[in-house]
Formats: C-alpha cells, structure tokens, sequence
C-alpha cells in the first residue's frame, strides 16, 4: 500500500516538476509592467544579484502582483470611506461620483501587508507653501 502512495507522490512532484519548467521558460518572452532594470536595480541595491532573467521577471511579477492588491485593497477603504460620507449627508444627492483616493486609504491598506506608512499632516509642495508673501522677500 505504501509503494501505491509513492507511486502516486512521484507522479504529482513529476507533473509540478514539468508545470514548474515551462512556466520558468514562458517567463523568457513575458514582457513585464516594471521594467526589467528597475527590478534589477533595486535587486542589485538590496545585495543581490542574477544573471537569470527569469528570476528577475519572476521577482517583477511578484512586485506587479503586491502592488496590484494594495491599490485594490485602498480602493476598497476609499470606496468604504467615501459610502459613510454619503450616509452622513443622506439630505444631499450624490452628483460626483468620482473615487478621491487618499493618503490614509492607502495607508490602511498597506497596514494590512504589514507595511506601516507615516506621513506629515502637512504636504508643501515647494519650499515657499505655505508662507505668508509679504515674508517671502526677506
């Protein structure tokens, strides 16, 4: 009984083998989102290095992916944000109905991948926002 159920492991890590190549060789033509260089780059920038393009397509892919569900996740908080928004001004009709993504939608999302995310309350956009501009002369 025991062979039957080796028989049947070796036949399963045999097909996750086979499925595991030809996805490894379907990565050669892929063309990624990010860049190949900036993978490479930042690879490069946390000590590691590989001259297999798979790999740097594979992490690419990882990338692509963990991006792609933090922005839907913030998309979800703003989307939630935004309906409590509505409720409170239930006497108002809803005329835009454009998402306002913002800083803390995203950082919630982030929180939830462990990522902690802390902003100023205040964003200049220059060094002069924000100043009064009769002293901008001094």
């Amino acid at each position: 009984m025991k062979q039957g159920m080796m028989g049947q492991s070796s036949e399963g890590k045999h097909e996750e083998d086979a499925s595991l190549s030809e996805f490894l060789a379907s990565l050669i033509d892929y063309s990624p989102t990010i860049p190949d260089e900036l993978v490479e780059h930042y690879l490069a920038k946390s000590g590691f290095q590989s001259p297999d393009l798979r790999l740097i397509r594979l992490v690419s892919i990882a990338t692509q992916k963990f991006i792609s569900e933090v922005a839907t996740d913030a998309l979800q908080h703003c989307k939630a944000r935004q309906s409590s928004i509505i409720k409170d001004k239930r006497d108002k009709q809803q005329k835009d109905k454009r998402l306002i993504l913002t800083m803390d939608d995203l950082s919630k999302a982030l929180r939830e991948y462990g990522v902690n995310l802390k902003h100023q309350e205040y964003f200049a956009d220059s060094l002069s926002a924000g100043i009064d501009p009769a002293s901008r002369d001094e």
